[in-house]
C-alpha cells in the first residue's frame, strides 16, 4: 500500500480530459453522446450518495465508491457494466476498502428502495465486485482531498466553523465531476479553498503565494468547478431520464 499520493497507482494513472471524456464504442451504438455519458455518472453518484446515506456510510466511502464508478467507465462500457448493478456494487467495495463494511444483503435491501423492480440479487453483486476488482486492476487505495482539509484551513487562518462547512461541500461536489480522476487531490482542495474564500471575500493572495504551487493549476481546477455548478443549472429529470432509456432503463 503507498504511504503518500506521489508514489501511489493513483498519480501514476492520472488521465487527461479526453481520455475521461471518451464514450465507449459500444455506449456509441446505442447513440449515446458525451453530455448524456456525463448526466449518467452524475445519476449515478447521486444515487451511490443516497443508498449510502441509507446504510449510514460516511462520506469517505462515498467518495471511493464514486471514483470507482468513474475510473471503470474510463475502461469498460455502461452497456457491458450495467449502472444499476455498478451503483451497489462500488458502495459495497468501497466500504471494505474504507474499513467500513456492511453486509451485502443490506446493500441490495436498500438499493431496491431507489429502484422500482429491481432485478439484481446479492449473487449479482458479489459477482460484478471480482468484475470491477479486475478491471481497475485491483488498485483501490484512493486519496482524497479530505484528509487535509482541516489543516490547510487552519493553516490560512480560515478555520471557522462556517468556512469548513463551505469547503466541505465544494469538495463533496467535486466528485460529481471526473476531477479526482484528473488531478492531485491537494490542488482540488486548493480550488476548493480558493472558491470558499471568495465566496467568504476572504483575501487568501499572500497564502497562496507562500505555498509556491502552480497557482495556473488551482485556478484552471476552480473554473472546471464553477463550469459544473452553472451547467447543473440545466440538468433536468428529464434529460437524465432520456440518457438512462438509451440503457433500457
Amino acid at each position: 500500500m503507498a504511504a503518500n499520493f506521489w508514489t501511489s497507482s493513483q498519480s501514476k494513472n492520472l488521465l487527461e480530459q479526453e481520455q475521461v471524456d471518451a464514450v465507449h464504442p459500444a455506449d456509441k451504438e446505442k447513440g449515446i453522446t458525451l453530455e448524456e455519458f456525463k448526466l449518467i455518472k452524475l445519476h449515478m453518484t447521486t444515487y451511490i450518495w443516497k443508498l449510502a446515506q441509507n446504510l449510514k456510510l460516511r462520506q469517505r466511502v462515498v467518495a471511493s465508491a464514486v471514483t470507482y464508478m468513474r475510473r471503470l467507465y474510463t475502461r469498460k462500457s455502461l452497456t457491458e457494466f450495467d449502472p444499476r448493478l455498478v451503483i451497489p456494487t462500488c458502495l459495497y467495495l468501497a466500504s471494505k476498502s474504507e474499513e467500513s463494511t456492511v453486509q451485502a444483503r443490506l446493500v441490495i435491501f436498500f438499493i431496491r428502495k431507489l429502484y422500482d423492480k429491481y432485478r439484481y440479487e446479492v449473487k449479482d453483486m458479489l459477482e460484478m465486485e471480482m468484475k470491477i476488482l479486475e478491471a481497475l486492476n485491483y488498485h483501490l487505495l484512493v486519496f482524497h482531498p479530505y484528509r487535509a482539509l482541516p489543516q490547510l484551513l487552519q493553516d490560512s487562518g480560515m478555520s471557522d466553523i462556517n468556512m469548513i462547512h463551505i469547503t466541505w461541500g465544494i469538495v463533496n461536489d467535486t466528485y460529481k465531476t471526473d476531477l479526482i480522476l484528473m488531478h492531485p487531490p491537494h490542488l482540488i482542495l486548493l480550488a476548493c479553498i480558493c472558491i470558499a474564500s471568495v465566496l467568504k471575500e476572504n483575501d487568501t493572495t499572500a497564502w497562496f503565494e507562500e505555498l509556491r504551487v502552480d497557482m495556473n493549476l488551482v485556478k484552471n481546477i476552480s473554473m472546471e468547478i464553477l463550469d459544473f455548478y452553472d451547467n447543473s443549472k440545466s440538468v433536468t429529470e428529464e434529460r437524465i431520464n432520456a440518457a438512462l432509456s438509451k440503457l433500457n432503463f
